[in-house]
């Protein structure tokens, strides 16, 4: 069924946009009616998010999150198997781009917005720079290695595994390698820290803080937002006041900035994760 999967997403590479969106459109809404648990996650994380909010305001956002959801997953198909010249041409770096420019040691602040792995393509197709990031390992094989594949399409994307170990990660972001990190999501209570999210303790990695400090290098946010085009990459300027030498208030600023980039687009990020699974001692859970 994996192969079948893959192979169905090398055929839908070569479709029109417009085709793929819509089959995603389709397949977000079929998801949003049969998945009830997972639109269970999605009602818990707005209403915790976005209690001012009406139950019809939220339950609005909750289908277009599935669809965004399902129209990035079919992204992928052309973002991975489409021809390099329609890639590059769906996927629009804008902003503080000049960030990049020299081999200065950079983390790069990308969210979990469904984009995640169009703005890891357009990065790496389209700076000279090499690039890194951080890959979690999936159960099944077939598709790991098919996901493993597609973010190391081109050349100057080389995702680290968890066994890498912190040291290889640090070695190469001080030689020049930017980071792509992704640090928003509930990791479990290992090493992580509980900081707000919109009013609401969450346990947050502090990974952002710890690597920019330990490379010794400036934080760049990476907003991508799916548009009818294709994506938009949108690069912020640096943070001027991180990392600090107080890690908590550093992951304290970094998830209220990011409540920010969420508010300007809440159907694109990636509410469909447990973000509050881990709760402090004591406190009921929610999900």
């Amino acid at each position: 069924m994996s192969q079948l999967g893959i192979l169905f997403m090398r055929g839908l590479a070569h479709l029109p946009l417009s085709w793929v969106r819509g089959l995603g459109w389709l397949l977000g809404w079929f998801l949003y009616l049969v998945v009830v648990p997972r639109r269970r996650v999605v009602g818990v994380n707005l209403a915790l998010c976005f209690p001012h909010w009406t139950a019809v305001q939220r339950e609005r956002l909750a289908s277009r999150i599935f669809v965004r959801f399902a129209q990035a997953w079919l992204d992928r198909s052309w973002l991975w198997h489409g021809r390099p010249e329609v890639t590059r041409r769906r996927l629009k770096l804008t902003g503080a781009v000049d960030e990049l420019s020299g081999s200065g040691p950079t983390v790069l602040f990308a969210p979990h917005f469904v984009g995640m792995d169009a703005g890891w393509t357009a990065l790496t197709q389209q700076l000279e720079r090499d690039f890194t990031g951080i890959y979690t390992g999936q159960s099944n094989k077939v598709l790991d290695a098919w996901m493993l594949s597609g973010r190391q399409r081109f050349r100057s994307g080389r995702p680290f595994g968890r066994a890498d170990g912190v040291k290889a990660i640090i070695g190469s972001l001080r030689r020049g390698a930017p980071l792509y990190l992704l640090p928003d999501m509930n990791f479990g209570p290992e090493e992580s820290i509980f900081v707000h999210f919109y009013g609401i303790p969450a346990a947050t990695v502090p990974s952002l803080s710890r690597f920019a400090r330990l490379g010794r290098a400036k934080v760049v946010p990476v907003v991508t937002r799916l548009t009818p085009d294709g994506y938009e990459v949108q690069l912020l300027p640096a943070w001027r006041d991180f990392p600090t030498d107080d890690v908590v208030a550093d992951t304290a600023l970094m998830n209220h900035r990011l409540q920010g980039y969420i508010d300007a687009m809440p159907d694109q990020y990636y509410w469909v994760h447990k973000r509050f699974k881990t709760r402090p001692p004591g406190v009921p859970r929610v999900y």
